[in-house]
């Protein structure tokens, strides 16, 4: 495929740094320079396979830790 003269922008070759685990890299980009990242496809959860699952717990467990300490309060005033 033929692309159109002088309508596309210049590729450059650039170097780019991964701010979260210091990988770099050289990509192509119509930016000139170096170019930082904040994730990159090395220490991403989607691409590493390593995800973090944090149970926080459904409603009713929220509410009871909420109200935990009112509901015992409350029992031992019913009983005197």
């Amino acid at each position: 495929m033929v692309m159109k003269k002088e309508i596309h922008p210049e590729l450059n070759s650039v170097e780019v740094k991964c701010s979260s685990c210091g990988t770099e890299f050289a990509t192509e980009s119509t930016k000139a320079g170096f170019t930082n990242v904040e994730v990159c496809s090395k220490c991403h959860p989607f691409y590493t396979g390593k995800t973090k699952n944090v149970s926080k717990g459904g409603r009713v467990a929220k509410f009871n830790l909420k109200y935990a300490s009112t509901t015992k309060t409350t029992a031992k005033t019913e009983e005197n």
